[in-house]
């Protein structure tokens, strides 16, 4: 709120009163001057109006509201404060007004502040801020109560422990605004009267506990010699110690919650160390990226002039305490692509009287600046390096961690050279090692490693760089729809014409409704300091912008698409091509190609062998190649609300602008011009959303149409050349899209800043790189049979979506008909939301599936890589989401390996056995009886593989019919190859981990009973545990039967593994009793046998049986399990988040916390955000600890994948991975069990409990506690007695997994 309307509101409040008591005059100087005095002796001097002076140099801050009774004690103050203020400012009571010249000095480490004035030095006002009074000449000064007392030692407390721990922000309560400053805001109020002095003092304590210490504090004290101010000051005086004694409490009891939050520290598992953090940073995190982002696209779109006076505006206002140096160096970046050291030198005054210290990059675009400047002397620039050497910055950190774009490193060094001729950076030609004991060998002995190589020379892989190249670069690709191949009849080719024609009148009003937009938003005359979307609006090519539009309707469904997911597709297409735009801008694509033509020399078949792995020969490269622009270039992601808010602005202007004729389809008729989209609103759950629909003669020209072509964004496709390998957090997999390394949550951020500063990731990014490196190509037989199928009718059994025509037909019926009764109307009604529904997933199933098989059919003939990304537990995934290995059993059969091996002497038989893994049968059969098993079915193998749909068929009755017909067809093209030992196998076989959550608890608590059940120890046949839990729970059954338990009775003959699979394979992730029950209640409700009427009690009765049978069978598991639980619980309720560091390195963080709510508004709909990661709010507690242990368990799962990668890579195997299902050629399956064996023994003899206790108690439990807090102190001792008291382990020995081969089989 301005000045100007804090007055106006308080005169219509308190003009009576104001009458009542007297006039006031106020004497001011004549005219006011800011001295602001600057550290290396400089003074700023600022000449303001009177009320330009009150507007931009006085604030006054109010206490946040907390509680009922603080609103109370808030509103008298604020009354209290108004009143004083308008005796000084309200025009039509004061008669004279005189201004003063007011002077700012600098706070000194006494923070002390002399406020000075030109009338009189004896009469000026000393303002302690360690007090809290303002103490007038010949007044004495109060002392200090004993909560004052107290609150100074424990603020002297807090700063100790300061100095050596990193306090993490208080988590604030539900509607809490609490606020902190970064070094340098200044708050400048006008003392009036001694209650506003201390409601001043009061804040200003708040802003004491986030800020740092050397925080410039300047108060501006403006002396009323009227005698009714006087008055009014000591009428309030009593009242206002009674506020100063309730806030002084309160203020004790928030520093006291304060202290009992522990501390957060960074911790390696090599090297624990604490790093301290920038509470800036936490507090004002999101409000810096948008500030960062938003003079990025200023400056990019060419508008300097409208983001300098945004940065000025920023400074000149309190939100400069959002401020920090990195953005600041954006405009001093400018500034020295034009040599302009003046302006370069006003920013750096700027971020001075911010309170702000240069960083590496202010210096290196200072220097960039001079070595640009044709005038710049060497006084300049050794001044430049000795201010750099005070703050204790080299220039070889410079050349060796700024980014570079263009020419700067070139003008950087320009710059040395006036001063330094032959100066050269010194860079760290050292590859750093990994010290993680589990991987040291892994890098420090390479004699024995022979790291594969494609099948491709050198020059094809540079042909193939070229090809992803130009694809990166369009953003998008056009390819053939798989249903093209249907013949084209009259009404298809009509109905195309008619979508062509309309497509380019939308272009045309778009672009004209484009333009007419930008122009308002860019005379709309907002505030300088407001943030709007006109930046990001020119970005690109206005063509482009209509591109993503009209991309977005041919991509959307029937049944419409929620308002909130078509804006974020809309912006993060749009960033998309504003990052590739940036790296064309800065000149990187030179650098890349000859870089990426060097990289081809490690991986291509015809050069020599390297003994070194894919990111440590990149690093390599790009250190040899030092010049010119880096590759990472450091651009700022947008915060996830932009993105929305620019996505809803492009659908406002689509749904308002595009038309099209309600007679198209019956040209008869007149025209008549309609909306194609309609905005409106539906219920998710309980939830009322926007949604985007399309008008239903759209939707009929779509479906009749039947493009034949599709558009996709790049990324989409798989890679036409081997990926970038992951060098760091940003950069790595494609060669120009934007690419996170951690798949996280909308504006999730923790996890980012864990990575960045881990030293430890290196074995991660390599594995990565190694999935990543695997070439695939298309089973092209096999996809012809699948697309026929597709184009015909579907099959569902088969899992081929058939066509929307076969979609139950929508019942229609008039609800005001009189002839139907309310049961049947409702009854219709409930078929027509059932048809509705219906329709729906079969469109999307059948979407789904189209574009899975074009995108195959477009890659039939193509070598392809998929880049590879992990979750925030480890758990890899490929980057291309429709088409790739995770997928479905249609995908996965069409996916072979481009490399194909000879079978060897035990290939063929692997293959058999893989066969009879796929059908689902023979599970708890040696690998000896597979084989015999497959052998005697050789006529049904060779049958399916000749004639799938017209012979016998056996392959459809495989739980995985599709990779079993695959498989089929290889063995039969290899049982008939002269000689099958020789025959080139593409096919990849599986091995599959049994019931892998429970192996690594198995392995974690050294359970014997618990290991043999999930064959970590060695039998002649597999054991299978989810057989074993039915047994145990059909023997509890009967028992209870005998006893007379009805329910029991009932469930004679139905116990089944089938029945308790899902629940014992989820348990160990955590499920519930509540989630076990619903999965039990399915499986019951799929057999046709079972009363309906007990699926209920059978369910309930089920559940309990399961869960004890598990407890029985798992003691050493459920002990694990529930001493994560109740740590995380503890944890979390601490008030912090569930941290650890996996065996190889990897920075875990649960990102589960209380739900807030953030409203993005626009033109069309206010969209409301919930947002459950951010770092202010508190911990969710439940779901901290219901999560920890399954993602405990999924970190383990993740680094034993990670480890089998790297070694299967050093021993030259081709590796890749469906999380605990290993794939290889059939060659090698023996090589890869046991590397598989070896690296599980090797992850699991680290003491992997202890480690992660030591490592949860060197975090939590190693913080200050506040003195007669007992229920916080027992927490805090339970906390540590519980982590340190490790389960106990059992006698299982590891090393009996090496012999175990149904370990994974």
């Amino acid at each position: 709120m301005s000045l100007l309307r804090v007055c106006a509101f308080a005169k219509c409040l308190t003009r009576r009163s104001l009458l009542e008591k007297c006039a006031v005059r106020v004497s001011f100087a004549d005219c006011g001057q800011l001295c602001v005095s600057r550290g290396n002796g400089a003074v700023r001097r600022i000449s303001e109006t009177p009320l330009h002076l009150q507007r931009r140099n006085v604030s006054f801050v109010l206490p946040k509201k907390e509680d009922g009774k603080k609103r109370v004690l808030e509103q008298s103050q604020l009354l209290d404060v108004l009143e004083a203020r308008i005796v000084q400012l309200q025009s039509d009571v004061v008669v004279d007004v005189q201004h003063a010249k007011v002077q700012f000095v600098k706070a000194h480490s006494s923070r002390k502040v002399q406020v000075f004035s030109d009338k009189d030095p004896k009469s000026a006002q000393t303002v302690s801020p360690k007090s809290g009074k303002t103490v007038a000449k010949g007044a004495s000064e109060p002392k200090p109560s004993r909560w004052m007392k107290k609150l100074t030692e424990e603020k002297k407390k807090l700063k100790k422990w300061q100095k050596n721990v990193n306090e993490k922000p208080t988590a604030k309560s539900k509607g809490s605004k609490g606020s902190s400053l970064l070094p340098g805001t200044e708050y400048k109020t006008i003392s009036t009267t001694a209650k506003t002095t201390v409601n001043k003092d009061l804040n200003k304590k708040k802003r004491d506990r986030t800020t740092s210490s050397d925080e410039i504090h300047a108060e501006v004290s403006a002396k009323a010699t009227s005698t009714a101010a006087a008055g009014t000051a000591k009428g309030n005086q009593k009242h206002s110690k009674n506020q100063v004694s309730r806030g002084e409490r309160a203020e004790v009891g928030k520093l006291q919650k304060s202290l009992d939050q522990t501390v957060s520290q960074w911790t390696s598992l090599s090297n624990p160390e604490r790093l301290q953090e920038d509470n800036g940073e936490i507090e004002y995190g999101e409000i810096q990226q948008n500030m960062r982002s938003y003079l990025e696209a200023c400056v990019f779109a060419g508008d300097i002039e409208k983001a300098h006076r945004f940065l000025l505006s920023q400074h000149r206002l309190k939100r400069r305490r959002y401020l920090n140096t990195d953005i600041y160096n954006i405009l001093i970046r400018v500034w020295a692509k034009k040599g302009a050291l003046n302006q370069i030198g006003r920013v750096f005054i700027m971020l001075e009287d911010a309170g702000l210290k240069p960083n590496l990059g202010s210096y290196c675009y200072a220097l960039e600046g001079m070595g640009r400047n044709p005038n710049c002397t060497p006084k300049t620039v050794t001044r430049c390096l000795n201010q750099m050497e005070e703050d204790g910055l080299s220039v070889d950190d410079v050349f060796s961690q700024c980014s570079f774009r263009e020419d700067e490193r070139d003008m950087v060094l320009k710059a040395m050279h006036i001063v330094e001729p032959d100066y050269q950076p010194s860079l760290n030609t050292t590859t750093e090692e990994c010290s993680l004991p589990l991987v040291q060998d892994f890098y420090l002995q390479r004699a024995d490693h022979h790291y594969p190589k494609l099948d491709f020379s050198q020059k094809d892989l540079q042909e193939r760089f070229k090809r992803q190249l130009s694809i990166e670069e369009a953003c998008t690709i056009t390819i053939d729809s798989v249903e093209s191949t249907k013949p084209i009849t009259k009404n298809m080719a009509r109905m195309r014409k008619l979508l062509a024609d309309q497509q380019a009148q939308w272009q045309k009003i778009l672009l004209q409704a484009l333009r007419e937009n930008k122009m308002i938003l860019a005379n709309t005359n907002t505030r300088h300091y407001m943030i709007n979307l006109h930046p990001y609006l020119c970005l690109l090519e206005d063509k482009e912008y209509v591109e993503i539009m009209i991309q977005s309707i041919a991509n959307m469904s029937p049944s419409g698409e929620s308002l909130k997911v078509m804006a974020r597709d809309l912006g993060n297409r749009v960033f998309t091509r504003y990052c590739v735009r940036q790296k064309h801008q800065n000149q990187i694509l030179e650098k890349l190609g000859s870089i990426y033509n060097a990289y081809t020399e490690l991986l291509a078949k015809d050069t020599k062998e390297f003994a070194v792995l894919p990111r440590e020969y990149w690093c390599q490269l790009e250190k040899e190649q030092s010049s010119g622009p880096t590759l990472e270039g450091g651009e700022t992601h947008w915060l996830y609300s932009v993105t929305l808010e620019l996505g809803t602005y492009m659908v406002d202007l689509m749904v308002k602008s595009l038309k099209i004729n309600g007679n198209i389809l019956n040209p008869v008729y007149d025209k008549k011009l309609i909306p194609i989209l309609y905005h409106m609103y539906t219920f998710r759950s309980t939830r009322q959303i926007g949604f985007i629909k399309p008008h239903p003669i759209l939707t009929q020209m779509q479906q009749e149409a039947m493009e034949a072509k599709l558009t996709f964004d790049s990324y989409v496709m798989p890679m036409l050349c081997p990926p970038v390998p992951w060098l760091s957090l940003k950069f790595g997999a494609y060669l120009l899209t934007p690419t996170k390394l951690m798949r996280t949550g909308e504006g999730a951020t923790q996890h980012d800043t864990l990575l960045e500063k881990c030293q430890t990731i290196y074995p991660v990014l390599d594995s990565l790189n190694q999935l990543g490196n695997c070439a695939w190509k298309i089973n092209k037989p096999l996809l012809d049979f699948i697309i026929s199928i597709f184009n015909d009718c579907g099959c569902d059994k088969l899992d081929i979506p058939p066509p929307l025509s076969e979609a139950p037909k929508m019942p229609h019926f008039n609800p005001q008909d009189p002839t139907l009764t309310s049961s049947e109307k409702a009854h219709l009604k409930r078929e027509a939301v059932t048809a509705r529904r219906k329709y729906s997933e079969m469109h999307s199933l059948r979407m789904s599936a189209l574009y899975k098989l074009s995108i195959a059919n477009h890659m039939r003939d193509e070598i392809f890589w998929f880049p590879h990304s992990m979750d925030f537990r480890g758990r890899t995934y490929p980057c291309p989401p429709y088409f790739n290995h995770l997928g479905s059993d249609v995908t996965r059969a069409i996916l072979v390996f481009a490399e194909g091996k000879p079978l060897g002497p035990k290939g063929l038989d692997w293959l058999k056995i893989h066969l009879v893994n796929l059908t689902g049968l023979k599970k708890r059969e040696s690998l000896q009886g597979r084989l015999e098993y497959a052998n005697t079915i050789m006529e049904d193998i060779l049958d399916s593989a000749d004639n799938p749909l017209d012979g016998k068929k056996w392959w459809m009755n495989a739980d995985d019919p599709w990779q079993a017909l695959a498989c089929c067809m290889e063995i039969a093209n290899a049982v008939r190859s002269p000689d099958p030992t020789q025959f080139i196998s593409h096919f990849p076989v599986h091995q599959d981990g049994s019931c892998n959550g429970l192996q690594h608890y198995a392995a974690l608590g050294r359970d014997v009973i618990g290991a043999t059940s999930v064959n970590l120890m060695p039998c002649e046949v597999p054991q299978d545990v989810y057989s074993g839990v039915a047994q145990q729970v059909e023997e509890f059954r009967a028992r209870d039967a005998a006893s007379g338990m009805k329910i029991a009775e009932v469930l004679e003959g139905f116990i089944s593994r089938k029945v308790v699979k899902q629940t014992v394979m989820t348990v160990v992730y955590g499920v519930t009793r509540y989630g076990g029950r619903l999965q039990i209640e399915k499986r019951l409700k799929e057999i046709d046998e079972f009363p309906k009427e007990h699926v209920w009690d059978a369910s309930h009765y089920l559940v309990r049986l399961v869960f004890s049978g598990l407890k029985e069978m798992f003691t050493g598991t459920r002990e694990i399990q529930d001493w994560l639980t109740e740590s995380a619980r503890l944890i979390s309720k601490s008030g912090h988040t569930v941290e650890w560091v996996t065996p190889l390195g990897l920075p875990v963080v649960q990102p589960y916390h209380r739900t807030r709510h953030q409203v993005v508004k626009s033109l069309i709909q206010h969209i409301n955000l919930k947002i459950n990661h951010d770092i202010k709010e508190r911990p969710d507690t439940v779901k901290q600890k219901n999560a920890f242990p399954p993602n405990f368990i999924h970190s383990l799962d993740s680094t034993h994948m990670m480890l089998t990668a790297l070694h299967c890579f050093s021993a030259g195997l081709t590796f890749v991975s469906v999380h605990d299902c290993f794939w290889t050629h059939a060659l090698t399956v023996d090589t890869m069990n046991k590397v598989c064996r070896e690296q599980f023994v090797n992850l699991h003899s680290q003491p992997i409990l202890k480690e992660l206790s030591s490592f949860l108690l060197e975090k939590y439990c190693n913080g200050p506690l506040a003195e007669g807090m007992n229920k916080k102190h027992k927490e805090y001792q339970r906390l540590m007695q519980l982590l340190a008291n490790v389960p106990q382990t059992g006698d299982f020995d590891l090393q009996r997994v090496k012999e175990s081969t149904y370990f994974f089989s």
